[in-house]
């Protein structure tokens, strides 16, 4: 290219660009830039310093609106300085050259992305293209299976009912176009927000480079500055909204099944659960609860008291969830209210010729609510209006892909009409091609919104199978009907992780498999990881044998039993890490780059050493688990950088330091020396807590209504020269709205070693209006060096107590704070 320029004039910006872009026009805007090129326009908008968005158009720029991002995001701006290749931001700049080539550099100049070809259209189908470096790797994409890291790989997004999926399956139930990009330490975000049916390729087609495209729609995708993988996490949050809070008795371990049925049968495992002292909060109804599997009815003969019996289970304190599917059964002039109601307001969806359009399902033919109409989603919300006024807490949207059993496609005909009228959207029709990928958020978001309308101070409590970005302001999820094999097991943590970056921080896994029936051991070893896990379920289909904690024998049961307990042992600590996520978007269930994005010196996340099996709870507990779980032979153990302790025995596992080299045999040699061999056993999973971590835990309780009998403990672990030390305590009532208000209770606490090995544990005074349960502390340290001789509280001397090697404090807690120093 000749070096030859001419100088242009803007009204606000002078650009320098080579002779042969002339054909090329740029307007520079105060918030970024627009460039048309033969008849194609680009534009890229600063919405804040880190956070661009980039749209292109061949003729008139498509409508501006999203089913996915907040609008006050969306329509968010940052002021940039305009400059010879584009403009700059006090984060970013951004190049526009020949051929709408766009270049996004960090401020250091570190290029972080960079089109290869100009983005390719044939017809209404466009693929862009951007180079791809050799240590660039790339997470989310929601629950697809497979490996952790989506090098390499490609997907398509579609909604699929794929009953009986595996690891090469693809597409499945969700549709999450964002992903995060990891390249040499620096992390970046991109969602494409486009609801036709789009496709991911991560270097399958060419390793030089990765696309990502679709059938139709808008050109117009999100980049996320990071650099940390935290702050693109905390940027995708703030562009389609952080998972609310969740009920307390959410995080309680659940039992279900397809299906318990009649009553007795359900009313049989909650009187198991109990007289088995096996901690439970929650309790799952499928189909066969229903009418003739009409959804929104209750089978008079099953269950023919379905008011008591909710009241009969709230008394155990169990909280029901109950199925309540997407369609609605086809029965004119059957006295069935949602048919009745549905076709008064027009609320179902069209064939091309106006007429109603019917598919089947379980119920046989049935029809199938527009919810691109804002008044659709209203109606649709008022029937759950008896299940709310007989005490049901929670509603579980299945099959919203939406599936339907008459055609090899397993949806609806793409034809088939929605009549959008939603504000902020043009009033329109669109096709099924459009909608389809927004259906099951759309259909989550009627029934969040339509329970919160009848029960406005109360939490919501919606899981979906299906969804897009941003769903997770509507429901939680679950990875769908997976297996019962080693190998779903051992996919289950990829893929909550995955669902965790994508913004569902509040999901799980059918635990023990769904299809299939489990041996023993296989749902055991499920039993104690789930219990690590933000959603802890236990699903099974019809046909296959129980697998209730209990059904293989007391040896198999007393195992099961205490991962349970311990989950609700750790409660406080789940809690505060859900509250964590609810404000900034962290997920719950983190892969280790999430904490420790440097432990490589090549910038490499470190969960490719793993091979994904290995995550964090929230930022202090490692969980440890076989990568190939039906071994038996041992297995390396990876400990990020840093102080570790193993949890169940407070032994120092051992310090890890960051390799500190970019050559990959001598990383890979230094690695090896620092690992340790695992050898499985059935009855354990090993879990770490980091050096500094200051963990609440609580008395074992039966259910989260039951009031813990004692103080709440804080155990510290100590951490070694040069490492902080914190932790933080959150509580509110666990179901009202109330904490949105300031009625919750946080605490903060921090530690100092000084070095002569005194020790010194700082509690801030209580923010706000909540009072907990508990009116004990009890201070525990893991890991002192050498053990104190006494106690005090704010200069007072106290009793020092120890079990074990593990020294301690009891005392009455005071909400405007405490120093507590071990001598």
């Amino acid at each position: 290219m000749s070096r030859c320029a001419v100088r242009l004039l803007f009204p606000t910006a002078v650009f320098l660009l080579p002779l042969a872009a002339l054909a090329q026009q740029i307007r520079a805007t105060p918030n970024g830039l627009t460039a048309t090129e033969d008849g194609t326009t680009l534009e890229v908008t600063a919405l804040q310093a880190d956070k661009l968005r980039i749209r292109e158009w061949r003729s008139a720029p498509p409508e501006d609106a999203s089913w996915a991002v907040l609008p006050a995001s969306r329509t968010s701006r940052a002021t940039v300085a305009a400059d010879v290749r584009g403009f700059h931001t006090d984060k970013l700049s951004v190049e526009i050259s020949t051929g709408l080539h766009l270049i996004i550099r960090d401020h250091h100049g570190n290029v972080l992305q960079e089109d290869s070809t100009p983005v390719q259209w044939r017809g209404e189908t466009f693929h862009i293209y951007k180079q791809r470096g050799e240590n660039e790797h790339f997470f989310g994409l929601g629950d697809k299976p497979g490996p952790l890291d989506r090098a390499g790989q490609e997907f398509t997004m579609w909604n699929t009912d794929d009953f009986g999926w595996q690891e090469s399956s693809d597409p499945i139930y969700k549709s999450i176009p964002f992903f995060m990009d990891v390249k040499d330490g620096r992390s970046f975000g991109i969602l494409f927000d486009n609801t036709w049916r789009t496709s991911f390729d991560f270097g399958r087609e060419s390793a030089q480079e990765y696309n990502f495209g679709s059938q139709g729609g808008p050109v117009d995708y999100y980049f996320l500055y990071g650099p940390e993988p935290k702050q693109v996490m905390a940027s995708y949050a703030w562009l389609t909204g952080p998972a609310p809070l969740p009920p307390l008795w959410s995080f309680g371990f659940q039992q279900s099944r397809y299906t318990y049925s009649p009553a007795s049968q359900l009313l049989d495992v909650a009187a198991h659960l109990r007289k088995d002292k096996i901690p439970a909060d929650a309790l799952w109804l499928d189909i066969d609860f229903q009418k003739n599997n009409m959804p929104f009815t209750v089978d008079p003969v099953g269950f023919p008291k379905f008011p008591e019996l909710v009241q009969q289970l709230a008394k155990e304190h169990f909280h029901l969830i109950v199925i309540a599917d997407t369609h609605i059964a086809d029965k004119p002039n059957a006295g069935y209210v949602p048919y009745d109601s549905g076709t008064a307001g027009d609320h179902f969806l069209k064939n091309p010729d106006g007429t109603t359009y019917v598919g089947k399902v379980w119920p046989g033919d049935s029809v199938f609510p527009d919810y691109t109409q804002a008044r659709t989603r209203k109606w649709f919300g008022t029937l759950y209006k008896d299940f709310v006024a007989d005490g049901v807490s929670g509603f579980w949207d299945d099959m919203n892909e939406p599936a339907v059993f008459r055609y090899p496609s397993k949806t609806m005909p793409l034809d088939t009409q929605h009549r959008i009228d939603e504000p902020g959207f043009a009033k329109r029709t669109a096709s099924h091609r459009e909608v389809h990928n927004i259906y099951g958020l759309l259909n989550s978001q009627a029934s969040y919104d339509g329970v919160l309308a009848l029960r406005p101070n109360e939490r919501p409590y919606v899981m979906t199978r299906a969804t897009y970005a941003g769903g997770q302001r509507y429901a939680v999820t679950w990875t769908g009907d997976n297996s019962s094999t080693w190998n779903h097991m051992r996919m289950t943590t990829p893929q909550l992780i995955n669902l965790g970056i994508s913004g569902f921080s509040f999901a799980g896994a059918d635990v023990g498999g769904f299809a299939g029936s489990p041996p023993a051991d296989l749902l055991t070893k499920w039993l104690e990881i789930a219990a690590f896990q933000p959603i802890d379920r236990d699903h099974s289909a019809k046909g296959t044998r129980m697998h209730e904690p209990w059904v293989d024998g007391p040896e198999q049961e007393a195992i099961r039993k205490r991962f349970i307990e311990e989950r609700y042992r750790l409660l406080p600590y789940m809690y505060t890490v859900a509250e964590e996520t609810s404000r900034d978007g962290m997920p719950m269930m983190r892969p280790l780059f999430m904490e420790f994005p440097h432990a490589t010196a090549d910038g490499s996340p470190m969960d490719l050493v793993t091979g994904g099996a290995e995550f964090l709870l929230g930022s202090d507990l490692l969980i440890a688990p076989n990568p190939s779980p039906e071994e038996v032979a041992p297995y390396e153990l990876h400990l990020p950088p840093g102080t570790w302790y193993d949890y169940w025995t407070g032994a120092r596992a051992g310090t890890r330091s960051v390799v500190q080299t970019r050559d990959s045999e001598v990383r890979d040699s230094l690695l090896a020396s620092q690992q340790t061999m695992l050898t499985p056993e059935l009855a354990k999973v090993p879990v770490y807590a980091r050096g500094g971590a200051i963990l609440p835990l609580q008395p074992l309780v039966q259910n989260t209504d039951e009031t813990p009998n004692g103080p709440l403990t804080l155990r510290v672990y100590v951490p070694s020269a040069g490492e902080s030390c914190s932790g933080t305590v959150y509580s509110d009532d666990g179901h009202s709205l109330n904490y949105r208000k300031g009625d919750f209770f946080r605490m903060n606490a921090s530690c100092s070693v000084s070095a002569d090995g005194l020790l010194s544990v700082t509690l801030d005074p209580a923010e706000g209006r909540y009072k907990p349960w508990f009116k004990q502390l009890r201070i525990e340290l893991v890991g002192s060096q050498r053990a104190p001789q006494r106690a005090s509280i704010d200069g007072k001397e106290a009793a020092l107590a120890s079990t074990g090697a593990v020294p301690s404090i009891t005392f009455d807690w005071n909400a405007k704070g405490s120093r507590i120093t071990f001598q």
